[in-house]
């Protein structure tokens, strides 16, 4: 038997008001035209739903929506978090008070931006990813947002920044958690983070259905099968509980207990 959530009320009634709404919206759905246009469930770029969605919800930071269009034109614009998505992450940070955060997986930044924006001029997004490259195109903009100090870029492999900060005395001092990364190495990701994530903390997974390709992982393809294998183990995992959304490309929530 799985133990009772044991967590903040904000994040307790949060969560539950984050069900009904997809609940409700799912339900929607049902009675009038499909949602989901991919075989893994999410709602397809090009779905005329998406687009009502980002017309009624979506509230981007002027600076967040230039480094949004300045990272789509890049030939790896598409690995960048949907907008949607982002301001997700920024709402649930703010939601549970985080000051601590760890991001794995960069980019350019755009998601590290959000949650920053949320954050109190003492937080910190300890942010985790090996190419530089990609970092310089958003830098400017965190700094443009005023946020820059908040954002502590780390170019290293992230299991080395994650293995630096457990042994520097963190564990469980941080409040969130996002990976985002090579998908080979998300099982280990996951678990240095749940060690570094204290009780009642949140650690946020990305592209829990890869496209779709999790219902059948080819042989080959390591990404898919190491997330397949993520969300197995999630699913039977009693330090944490649950929820696997449909947004972007898949985001499971993982409240440690």
């Amino acid at each position: 038997e799985m133990p009772l959530l044991s967590v903040p009320k904000e994040v307790a009634v949060g969560t539950a008001m984050l069900g009904v709404a997809f609940a409700t919206g799912l339900l929607a759905g049902k009675q009038r035209t499909p949602i989901f246009g991919t075989p893994s469930g999410m709602i397809a770029k090009n779905n005329p739903i998406r687009q009502y969605i980002l017309d009624h919800s979506l509230r981007e930071h002027p600076i967040l929506k230039k480094l949004r269009l300045l990272t789509a034109d890049h030939p790896w614009g598409r690995m960048m978090v949907s907008c949607e998505q982002a301001q997700l992450m920024a709402n649930l940070v703010k939601l549970i008070k985080a000051k601590k955060v760890i991001e794995v997986g960069v980019f350019t930044g755009y998601n590290a931006l959000n949650m920053a924006l949320v954050l109190p001029d003492n937080g910190r997004v300890i942010a985790c990813d090996i190419n530089e490259d990609y970092a310089k195109i958003g830098r400017p903009l965190w700094k443009e947002a005023g946020v820059e100090h908040k954002i502590d870029l780390r170019i290293k492999p992230a299991i080395q920044t994650l293995d630096e900060l457990l042994a520097n005395g963190e564990a469980e001092t941080f409040d969130f958690a996002f990976i985002d990364a090579d998908k080979e190495n998300y099982n280990e990701y996951y678990e240095k983070c749940l060690r570094l994530i204290k009780k009642g903390g949140l650690i946020a997974i990305d592209n829990v259905f890869w496209n779709g390709k999790v219902l059948k992982p080819r042989k080959n393809d390591l990404a898919a099968q190491s997330i397949h294998h993520l969300n197995e183990k999630l699913l039977r995992d009693a330090r944490v509980n649950i929820s696997m959304l449909p947004v972007g490309d898949g985001v499971t929530l993982a409240f440690k207990l």
